[in-house]
Formats: C-alpha cells, sequence, structure tokens
C-alpha cells in the first residue's frame, strides 16, 4: 500500500497487529496567506505593524522620518483619504501591509511594510502583487515607488518584480536620497 511521506498506513501482511509504519514526520504546510483591502478595524494592526518595522531601522535615519513612518491610528485614518491599503494576513495575524494611490493616472506605492518575523516568506511579494494588479484594474498605466536609495535591499526587491530605476531625487526627504522605481503595466 503506498503512503506519502510522515502519513501512516497499515500494511496488508500486518493484519490485526496494529503495527504501523513510521517515516520522518510530516512538515506542517503553513496556513495560506490572504491579501485584501483593509477596513478600519484592521488600523490599530497596521499601526502596530508600522511602529515595529520602524523601530527596527538602522541608526542614522532621521528622526522626522522615522516619525512619519509610525502613525498612529487618528494620523493614520486621516492619511488614508484617495489610499488603497490591503494587508497581508496568516491566521488573521497582519503581517505586512501596502498602501497604494492613482496620481497623474499613475498608481503610487505609497507605503510598503513587512513584518520582520515574516520576512522572506513571500508576504511583500503578495502585497506587490495586488497592488499591481489593482492598479490595472484602474487603468493606471504603471506603477512607481520611491524608496530610501540606501535601501539596497529594496531596490534588488523591486528590480525582482520588474521594476526598473527611474533616478534619484538627492537630499529629497528629511535630507535623504530618494530612489524611483517605475514598472510599466
Amino acid at each position: 500500500m503506498y503512503s506519502p511521506v510522515g502519513e501512516s498506513s497499515v500494511r496488508p501482511e500486518q493484519g490485526d497487529r496494529g503495527a504501523e509504519s513510521t517515516g520522518p514526520p510530516a512538515v506542517p504546510k503553513p496556513h495560506p496567506l490572504l491579501v485584501e483591502r483593509i477596513t478600519h478595524a484592521d488600523i490599530p494592526a497596521i499601526c502596530a505593524l508600522l511602529k515595529k518595522v520602524g523601530d527596527g531601522q538602522p541608526a542614522g535615519l532621521p528622526s522626522e522620518l522615522l516619525k512619519a513612518w509610525q502613525p498612529g491610528p487618528l494620523e493614520f485614518t486621516s492619511q488614508m483619504e484617495g489610499v488603497t491599503y490591503f494587508a497581508a494576513r496568516r491566521e488573521g495575524r497582519v503581517l505586512g501591509t501596502i498602501g497604494c494611490e492613482l496620481r497623474h493616472g499613475t498608481c503610487h506605492v505609497m507605503v510598503l511594510a513587512v513584518d520582520p518575523e515574516a520576512r522572506r516568506q513571500g508576504v511583500a511579494s503578495a502585497l506587490l502583487t495586488s497592488a499591481t494588479e489593482w492598479a490595472k484594474r484602474s487603468s493606471a498605466p504603471s506603477v512607481w515607488v520611491d524608496a530610501l536609495a540606501r535601501f539596497l535591499p529594496v531596490a534588488a526587491f523591486l528590480k525582482r518584480h520588474g521594476f526598473t530605476e527611474a533616478g534619484t531625487l538627492h537630499k529629497h526627504e528629511f535630507g535623504e536620497d530618494i530612489a524611483l522605481f517605475e514598472r510599466v503595466l
């Protein structure tokens, strides 16, 4: 009798003895990642996520920038107008968020944040895919992202997802260089 790895089965020749074959333990499948638009009920979890991500940033970032990245619930709510936010959840827990807006007919990704404990698990990719699909449904011809130029892993991530570096704004945001990335849809 065939048994997938990790499942037990009684072989016919064992009859009533009930002995089971043992194999390596089954690796549990991760629960599926769900990406959907946020609701007002998600705001406290999103703000907690943004604070956690902001607190984990490297030293040397301007304090004004970190403060802007970590809005409280009231500030976040006031920033929501005209912005579509998605959250990535696993087992009901918010693992990441992305916010995008239509600006001059194109889609601008305003925020992309992933819980440090959930990184390298496809969360950012799923969020970026959702935002890109939303942009297509909204008839946007392109998606663009501005990111701190010092965050080299962000540049590599965006390039893997079809974005090209379009330029740099020097000393643009609180004295930081900002790299611009675009993906034509």
